[in-house]
């Protein structure tokens, strides 16, 4: 397609794809914390329990990226 292989498409939405999907994540949790007023405290309880599955993906990133350098 567009004559990227197989391949490179799914690369390319796994990384881009998911992650703007993240950040869409993440704006989601901070409206969240804005609508309930949870205050200081409370939207960073949101975030550490809501976004803390993302730190595995963006450190599978990172170490990747280590590793093929």
């Amino acid at each position: 397609m567009f004559g990227y292989t197989e391949e490179q498409i799914a690369s390319f939405g796994l990384t881009v794809g998911v992650g703007a999907f993240m950040l869409y994540m993440l704006f989601i949790i901070g409206q969240l914390a804005w609508e309930s007023k949870a205050g200081k405290f409370g939207t960073f309880v949101l975030f550490l329990g809501l976004a803390f599955g993302m730190v595995g993906f963006v450190a599978k990133l990172v170490i990747q990226w280590f590793l093929s350098r």
